[in-house]
């Protein structure tokens, strides 16, 4: 009886997306959110990192040997597979490296989509946040998994990596960019700047996926290559290749971040009028996704 009311309600939201216009108001998050189980499909990761959905995904499990899902409640413990077999295999080499394992964050939601809050990306299951905080003990209940939270490995001005930074994060984020399925990984910039100043050369290839972003200070954000499997998977551009320009990424980030992001040249010009904001993915219908998410979502 549940799950006939479940479906039916589910065509309501999908009847209201394919209206006019005008009667087009559900919003897509509020259709991806609503979705509690993955659809029983081939496994496919369809359009971009921030604007797209996902098919036939694979839940990693809330506990295993060395990992455990943190903020159960969300049930974002979701993606494509390549995404979950990589999160199991790095947490078996930061139990090597001297961790108990990782603390897990958001991943996609069970088929992917735009978030009932948080993310702009993370839509297409190849997204996963991992903890900064070396798990002590990987017994945590649910309830100590929704209050517990991961800590800062930067200072407050954002310029230096603090005391909670250590060899092992680094070697994790060494380990982690060095798979060949990773395309990048987002960090804070002061992280970046702290692993350039350490840097040889033959640490290009894979320092030059450590991306800095703002927001980064707490986890790090690995974002995967697309599957071969996922024909219509987007990958992200321009390349990290492209960004760096062959190279590590440092001097971009040490003369960027440190003198323009970080202490911004005064202005003496007038300011120029804001700019109309752009849509973000919570304004997302599904009209604004690739054609294929509705039948991710019709999907059993």
């Amino acid at each position: 009886m549940r799950q006939a009311m479940a479906r039916l309600a589910l065509a309501a939201l999908l009847a209201a997306a394919a209206a006019p216009p005008a009667m087009a108001e559900t919003k897509a998050y509020q259709l991806f959110g609503a979705q509690k189980a993955a659809s029983r499909q081939e496994p496919a990761a369809i359009g971009t990192y921030a604007r797209g959905c996902g098919a036939g995904f694979v839940q990693l499990p809330e506990s295993g040997p060395t990992w455990q899902v943190m903020r159960l409640s969300r049930n974002r413990n979701w993606g494509h597979p390549d995404l979950v077999r990589f999160i199991i295999d790095l947490s078996q080499r930061a139990r090597a490296l001297g961790w108990a394992g990782l603390y897990v964050g958001d991943m996609s939601q069970p088929r992917g989509g735009p978030m009932t809050s948080g993310h702009s990306s993370h839509q297409i299951g190849l997204d996963a946040d991992i903890w900064m905080l070396p798990p002590r003990r990987l017994d945590l209940s649910r309830a100590a998994r929704e209050t517990i939270s991961s800590i800062s490995v930067r200072t407050d001005d954002q310029r230096r990596i603090n005391a909670n930074w250590t060899p092992t994060h680094h070697a994790l984020l060494r380990a982690a960019a060095s798979d060949p399925r990773v395309d990048r990984i987002f960090v804070a910039a002061a992280v970046k700047i702290a692993m350039c100043r350490t840097a040889r050369a033959s640490d290009a290839a894979w320092l030059r996926k450590i991306r800095p972003l703002y927001g980064h200070n707490t986890h790090f954000h690995v974002r995967l290559k697309c599957p071969a499997d996922s024909r219509l998977c987007q990958t992200q551009r321009p390349s990290v290749t492209e960004l760096s320009k062959g190279g590590d990424g440092c001097d971009e980030t040490l003369m960027w971040w440190v003198t323009d992001y970080l202490a911004p040249p005064k202005k003496t010009a007038q300011p120029k009028k804001p700019a109309k904001p752009k849509p973000g993915a919570r304004d997302y219908t599904m009209a604004d996704l690739p054609r294929q998410c509705a039948a991710v979502l019709s999907a059993r």
